[in-house]
């Protein structure tokens, strides 16, 4: 008989497989370039970089200063300049004589380096508190070298926090400088009045010696009866809770009112719009037509007269060029 062939499992041997290690890459030594290429990527890169500083915001310098003497203030730190102020002449401003003299007497002593007020100028719509502030800058710079000239910066209501950082670029200024907020009033849980508290009074650094702040408003405590109201139902020591917020109103030394005016200041300021421009119509038409466009708009203010103005010239073909 034949022997079967016994079946043998092969082995595997323990030492390990050995593998090929993989070639590593040599570096190839960097091809110079020549002159005429590298003169071109240097002209590249200045080419681009010129364009991402051209992009970029500008950040406000204390240099930038001298460029305009108004400015208006983002809260990226950006000062944009504004070449031309929209503003109405100090002599067209009618029924608001008072406050024009307190106004201008105050800037004026700032502009001189002598003790003045911040000013809350509050009251009646349309009655020419923005327009007063910026007509008084005006005014006071009329006759005053580029070096002692005010500057007149304007931060919008929104951009209220940002406000310290603004008092830091400015403090260290030779200039002196107007901070102006048109409109100004807080609602609701808004707690950016606080940063306005801190610069007007009672922070460590406080307001700088060389910056005064306009601010113009509807409300006479710059927060809505209803928010005062429900701030003195639901705290636990109510007269604490709405001292808080008024107080507010409180850091501004000066409070200029501004009330409605009567029919007689009414129509002194059409006819002031009227003379200013050459606008040449028949008194007494001029009366009736400037009364019945006030009734249709339901009150009677500087702005309306303006807006009637704007009416009248458009329809007579009169441009308002000096505006």
């Amino acid at each position: 008989m034949s022997k079967k062939a016994k079946k043998t499992t092969p082995r595997t041997t323990s030492k390990a497989v050995s593998r090929t290690p993989a070639k590593t890459a040599t570096k190839r030594p960097a091809k110079a370039l020549d002159g005429a290429t590298a003169e071109r990527i240097a002209m590249a890169l200045e080419a681009i970089a010129g364009h991402l500083s051209a992009a970029a915001p500008a950040t406000a310098t204390r240099e930038s200063f001298g460029s305009a003497d108004a400015f208006v203030w983002h809260p990226d730190g950006r000062l944009s300049p504004v070449p031309r102020v929209s503003r109405v002449d100090l002599g067209l401003l009618k029924g608001i004589d008072r406050m024009r003299d307190i106004l201008i007497d105050n800037t004026e002593r700032f502009a001189d380096g002598l003790p003045a007020n911040n000013a809350l100028l509050w009251g009646a719509r349309g009655m020419g508190k923005s327009s007063l502030v910026k007509a008084t800058h005006a005014n006071i710079n009329l006759d005053r070298k580029p070096a002692d000239r005010l500057k007149l910066i304007e931060i919008h209501r929104e951009d209220i926090e940002s406000l310290p950082g603004l008092m830091d670029l400015l403090r260290s200024s030779d200039y002196r400088f107007i901070v102006f907020c048109d409109d100004l009033s807080f609602d609701g849980n808004d707690a950016s009045y606080k940063s306005l508290k801190a610069v007007l009074e009672g922070g460590i650094e406080g307001r700088p010696d060389n910056v005064i702040l306009y601010a113009t408003s509807n409300r006479r405590h710059l927060l809505a009866r209803e928010m005062i109201e429900n701030e003195r139902s639901t705290a636990i020591n109510p007269g604490e809770a709405v001292e808080e917020k008024v107080s507010l109103s409180d850091r501004f030394g000066l409070w200029l009112g501004f009330h409605r005016c009567s029919q007689d200041e009414y129509l002194a300021m059409v006819r002031g719009y009227c003379a200013h421009f050459g606008i040449k119509m028949d008194d007494e038409a001029l009366e009736r037509e400037a009364l019945e466009w006030s009734t249709t708009r339901g009150s009677r203010s500087g702005r309306v007269a303006w807006q009637f103005t704007q009416e009248l010239a458009g329809r007579l073909g009169v441009r308002l060029s000096g505006k």
